[in-house]
C-alpha cells in the first residue's frame, strides 16, 4: 500500500463555457480500470446527446495505467490534455470525463487544447483534493484509573484518538503512522508505566483536506 497519495476529495462535477460550448467535467475516483471504464461508460450513456464525452484516467500507486481518449476531437486536443492535468497535479486513482455540448463556434487545435485542459483544472479545484495518509489502526486498553489522564494525552498529541470505548477496561482506538508506531508505543508504556495492553488492528487511510490553488 502506498503511504500517501493524493486524489480527488469527492465525486462530482463542474460545467464552464468557452464560446458558447458547454464543458462539463466528471470526475470520480476509481481504483481499477474497470472502475474507470464503467464510470466513463456511464457518462456517455447519460450524455448521450453531446458531441463529445472525452475521458482521462491515472491508476495505481505509481499511476502505472493510464489513459486519454479524445472520443472524436481532433487527435491530441483533448483526452491528453486533460490526462496532462492529472498527472501535473500528481493525482492517483482519478478518472475524469469533459462532455462538450457544441455551442456552435469551432476552437481550433490549440483553443481546444487549452479548454480541456481547463476544464479539468477549474474542475479539480471546484471538488476539491485531499491526501490519503496510510495509518495503522491501534488500540490501547487500560484501567479506568488512566482515563483522565490518557484520555487528555491522546488529545493534545498529534496522533488521531478515533474512539474510546467503555467496557470492563477503557479501549482507546487510535491511528498511528507506519514510521512513528515504535515511538507511539513506548510513549504510551510509559505513560502508563507498563499498565495498559496494545493491539494493531490494520492499516486505513486517514483522509486531509488538501488548499486548491489558482487555475492558471
Amino acid at each position: 500500500m502506498q503511504f500517501t497519495y493524493l486524489t480527488i476529495k469527492e465525486e462530482g462535477s463542474h460545467e464552464i463555457t468557452i464560446q458558447k460550448s458547454r464543458f462539463i467535467s466528471h470526475f470520480k475516483r476509481t481504483s481499477s480500470e474497470s472502475e474507470a471504464q464503467s464510470f466513463i461508460s456511464d457518462i456517455k450513456k447519460q450524455y448521450a446527446h453531446a458531441n463529445h464525452n472525452c475521458s482521462a484516467y491515472v491508476i495505481g500507486e505509481n499511476n502505472e495505467a493510464q489513459k486519454a481518449n479524445d472520443d472524436g476531437e481532433p487527435s491530441g486536443t483533448a483526452g491528453v490534455p486533460m490526462l496532462e492535468v492529472l498527472k501535473k497535479k500528481n493525482l492517483r486513482n482519478t478518472t475524469v470525463v469533459v462532455t462538450r455540448i457544441f455551442g456552435g463556434i469551432k476552437l481550433g487545435a490549440g483553443g481546444l487544447i487549452r479548454a480541456y485542459g481547463r476544464s479539468v483544472s477549474e474542475g479539480i479545484n471546484e471538488i476539491g483534493l485531499t491526501q490519503r495518509l496510510l495509518v495503522q489502526q491501534i488500540n490501547v486498553c487500560f484501567d479506568y484509573g488512566w482515563l483522565g489522564k490518557l484520555e487528555n494525552e491522546f488529545r493534545q498529541s498529534t496522533y488521531v484518538l478515533q474512539s474510546i470505548d467503555y467496557a470492563e477496561d477503557v479501549c482507546a482506538r487510535l491511528l498511528v503512522k507506519p514510521d512513528e508506531l515504535l515511538e507511539f508505543k513506548e510513549w504510551v508504556t510509559n505513560l502508563t508505566n507498563g499498565q495498559s495492553t496494545i493491539k494493531e488492528e490494520g492499516a486505513t487511510y486517514l483522509e486531509l483536506d488538501v488548499p486548491s490553488t489558482p487555475s492558471h
